[in-house]
């Protein structure tokens, strides 16, 4: 107790130093905490868009579908499947996808296409494709539950933008499908484009949307999908879901555990891996900076003690102990540490919160795959807000060791020598 009071006192004693340490320290605190909300907000708001894109939080297929695909690796018992997915409380939605390599035929021209059969309701929910159709309209969700044509006969299908240039197709032109069936037979046929999806060089350029009744229809299939696009209240909970319905589904007797479950970050693994390059990079810039306000703090501290050298000789000549003058820095420092933690977060928290809310708008939005990224958000988290605090009271406590254990080590006759 007599030690906290010394080191209070002797904080209060200078208080023009003491002041210029906090400001210090609490504007490491600031600019650190603000990095770090502008960082993952930045990387958090980057990833919604991609695996809001396409790829969904969680995909699910047969077997190393993912690895080879295949016609033949299909998913059966897809509405029991789904039916328990939407139990858990992180899914908000899951979309059933059929994928079928085919010839694409426009005017006089031919292109190798990728042929989706969608749940156009479900897909909307789970990525952002409707709001990518450029010209025309979204797939309407009639088309879904019913086998109905069109006016022309046809079934409906939105295609890609660099296939509809290259195919010179506009809405309301005939597409050809033609491509292999599941039961071995050629599956061809013709549909009415009425959309244009995504850019030139965005995902769906080359693709070819269809009803899930559509697809089934041209590769004559039954009720079976190759994949399952779960979408999540957060992309955080990805890999802790995809392990967790692992662990459920394989011990399950049924064609459960014949699947595999993988979050986004196994799904688009060089994407994954160069954000995380990116992050580490930040992470070095953050590191100059907590070694600089380090620096700083170093600087004080050590100061502070050689100011108060022949203090130290007086307090081990009447019999302190060495480690009770090293506790008592040490408790300096952390009590410096702490009051610049609450003095960043008062002006961090604002900050942050405006940045979360708000957000630095871009003169020119960026196309980012089709969707126009407008605005850099950050991210109030206990992450953003308490790593900083650990940062600037550890490395306070680091800085404060040598000129501590100086102090300690000192004796007597030399302390009260000094000048």
């Amino acid at each position: 107790m007599l030690v906290t009071k010394l080191a209070l006192r002797n904080i209060l004693r200078n208080r023009r130093r003491s002041i210029l340490t906090i400001l210090s320290m609490g504007s490491g605190y600031l600019l650190l905490s603000f990095m770090l909300a502008m960082s993952e907000g930045s990387y958090n708001n980057i990833i919604d868009i991609f695996t809001r894109d396409h790829t969904g939080h969680v995909q699910i297929h047969r077997g190393n579908y993912l690895q080879r695909p295949s016609l033949y690796k299909t998913i059966d018992n897809v509405d029991s499947l789904m039916a328990d997915l939407e139990k858990h409380s992180l899914v908000t939605a899951v979309a059933p996808r059929i994928y079928g390599p085919s010839l694409a035929y426009g005017k006089e021209k031919t292109f190798p296409a990728n042929v989706i059969g969608i749940d156009p309701l479900l897909e909307a929910e789970t990525t952002y494709l409707k709001e990518k159709v450029k010209q025309g309209t979204y797939l309407s969700s009639g088309m879904t539950n019913s086998s109905k044509m069109t006016s022309n006969g046809y079934f409906p299908a939105m295609i890609g933008k660099a296939l509809a240039t290259n195919l010179h197709l506009n809405i309301g032109d005939e597409l050809i499908l033609i491509s292999q069936g599941i039961d071995g037979s050629i599956a061809n046929d013709v549909y009415e484009v009425v959309a244009i999806v995504g850019s030139s060089e965005s995902y769906e350029r080359m693709n070819v949307y269809l009803s899930l009744d559509a697809m089934r229809q041209f590769l004559s299939m039954g009720n079976q999908v190759h994949e399952l696009a779960v979408s999540l209240t957060h992309q955080s909970y990805a890999r802790s879901f995809a392990n967790q319905l692992t662990r459920e589904w394989s011990q399950e007797t049924d064609t459960k555990n014949e699947l595999s479950i993988d979050p986004w970050q196994v799904v688009e693994y060089a994407f994954y891996n160069s954000m995380q390059a990116d992050k580490e990079g930040n992470y070095i810039s953050m590191g100059i900076l907590i070694f600089i306000v380090s620096i700083g703090v170093l600087n004080t501290v050590l100061m502070g003690i050689l100011e108060r050298t022949r203090e130290f000789g007086v307090l081990k000549a009447i019999g302190t102990r060495p480690f009770a003058v090293f506790r008592l820095i040490m408790l300096e420092s952390f009590f410096l540490a702490i009051a610049s933690c609450l003095f960043g977060f008062i002006f961090a928290l604002p900050a942050n919160y405006w940045l979360t809310h708000v957000g630095i708008t871009f003169p020119d939005p960026i196309d980012m795959g089709g969707i126009l990224f407008e605005t850099m958000l950050g991210e109030i988290s206990l992450f953003s807000m308490g790593l900083p605090a650990l940062v600037v009271i550890g490395s306070t406590l680091l800085v404060s060791l040598i000129p501590g254990i100086r102090a300690a080590r000192i004796s007597p006759l030399q302390a009260l020598q000094a000048a």
